[in-house]
């Protein structure tokens, strides 16, 4: 009597993430962009993945020209452009602007690798991060506070959709505005979002 063969299942492998479609390193453990799947899936291309909207852009571009005016450029640099981080050896972190101090940052630490001595302000507008493991308060919360157990004096992340500002600092409650309201960047320097979107004549639906 014929016997008959055996079938075994073999598992599916998990498919390989290329290292473009990560935007940071947390604890050892890559965290991809945002919509990295679509990418995978070929719905949606890198650069609609990894790329800034143009609310985002004008938004960046207000700050940093609002920072550029009052700032000292002898004692800071002030860096954009998804600066990154180096924590450690399993923590790179991205950013959207970060002000790092010229005695920090010396000449002889400006190279092609990220900066590995911690920014004065970190400012991050919504996140390019796929958060779908940590949930968008755990990310925001576990990003911030290794950020400033790092040595970073303020953090400040601005969120699109629910049109809020918050500021987190060492040893203080978070902040939480809603982003009409006058938030200090360093130094008694302030920005108000809404005001400048409104004098733009942008309109931000809700």
């Amino acid at each position: 009597m014929a016997t008959l063969p055996t079938t075994r299942k073999v598992a599916k492998s998990k498919r390989k993430v290329p290292d473009y479609l990560i935007y940071e390193m947390m604890d050892g453990k890559p965290i991809y962009y945002r919509d990295y799947q679509s990418v995978l899936n070929k719905t949606k291309t890198l650069e609609q993945v990894i790329g800034c909207s143009s609310l985002q852009a004008v938004i960046i571009t207000y700050l940093l020209r609002t920072i550029f005016r009052s700032i000292d450029d002898k004692k800071y640099h002030v860096l954009t452009n998804e600066i990154g981080n180096h924590i450690d050896a399993g923590n790179n972190l991205s950013n959207d602007i970060a002000i790092f101090d010229k005695t920090l940052l010396t000449p002889d630490k400006i190279n092609k690798k990220y900066p590995d001595v911690p920014p004065k302000i970190v400012i991050v507008i919504d996140t390019e991060a796929d958060v779908s493991e940590l949930t968008g308060f755990g990310y925001v919360y576990k990003k911030s506070k290794k950020l400033l157990d790092f040595g970073v004096e303020r953090v400040i992340w601005i969120m699109i959709n629910t049109q809020t500002v918050t500021v987190i600092e060492p040893n203080r409650d978070w902040q939480v505005r809603e982003w009409n309201s006058d938030i200090t960047i360093m130094n008694g320097q302030t920005v108000n979002i809404a005001q400048y979107l409104a004098d733009e004549g942008i309109v931000v639906d809700e």
